[in-house]
């Protein structure tokens, strides 16, 4: 009998035990289940926004953090928050971030682009959020040139792939000196080594602000009025929610409080 009872037990406590082990794995299972449906839906997707982080005020590292500022990066910070998703951005020359877009190797770029019917060809654009236009730059005490019809035979520096370059090669003879950067342009305007620079006329007001007030000045009128899009690839999902975030920045004042930061007034 004792030999029997004692077999009982020993029945009884393997059976026990597993049935313990079996509730474990079974709450295991669905608590992880659990955990990751919650994961799935509260994370955000990440793209990558390719810039050129040298177009003050729109895009610019600040030189004690490294970080990039300006109000196109705000401005597609805000889009992006709106819109549900995470951006990070990656500096390029220009012409490598139109290339880059066309060829589908990054999702979304915002870099002061102009929206053109050549572009629009190969990627798609946001809805305009800025308007812009060309303007010739020259030294102060420059009486030659007065506007575009002064620049034949003039050398006039220009952003390399950039609207400013096609203009003056469609629309002039004068002789193009590209750079990669437009600093080096307007450099060389200064110091007398070009005649003229021609670039979007909002980055030039800014230039000759911050650095060439009394030595640079600006002539003629604002040239092929232009508007900034957020560039996306070819047929992209994202314009619709890019489009909609947008526009409910500028209906709930966002929109206005980033320009106001960047150009100290309001959008008229």
């Amino acid at each position: 009998m004792k030999r029997l009872f004692a077999l009982f037990i020993t029945i009884l406590s393997i059976a026990v035990l597993a049935a313990c082990g079996s509730s474990s794995d079974s709450s295991g299972d669905s608590t992880s289940g659990d955990s990751g449906d919650s994961g799935d839906s509260g994370e955000k997707e990440t793209y990558t926004v390719a810039t050129d982080a040298n177009f003050k005020p729109f895009e610019y590292k600040d030189p004690d953090t490294g970080e990039m500022k300006g109000f196109d990066i705000d401005l597609m910070k805000a889009i992006a928050d709106e819109a549900g998703f995470n951006v990070e951005f990656k500096s390029m020359q220009f012409d490598g971030l139109i290339t880059g877009m066309q060829s589908g190797r990054y999702p979304l770029a915002i870099a002061g682009i102009s929206i053109t019917e050549e572009r629009k060809e190969s990627i798609d654009f946001s809805d305009p959020y800025y308007d812009s236009g060309l303007i010739l730059m020259v030294n102060s005490d420059n009486d030659e040139i007065k506007s575009i019809d002064d620049v034949d035979g003039k050398e006039v520096g220009v952003k390399t792939g950039t609207t400013s370059e096609a203009y003056l090669k469609e629309n002039t003879e004068a002789k193009i000196k590209a750079f990669p950067q437009i600093i080096n342009a307007y450099m060389d305007v200064r110091n007398g080594r070009v005649d003229a620079s021609l670039y979007d006329k909002p980055n030039v007001e800014f230039y000759i602000q911050e650095s060439g007030e009394g030595e640079l000045k600006t002539v003629g009128e604002t040239l092929q009025g232009e508007s900034y899009g957020i560039a996306m690839e070819k047929g992209s999902d994202l314009v619709e929610p890019v489009n909609e975030a947008l526009a409910t920045l500028k209906e709930n004042g966002t929109y206005d409080e980033i320009y106001e930061e960047y150009f100290g007034k309001k959008p008229e």
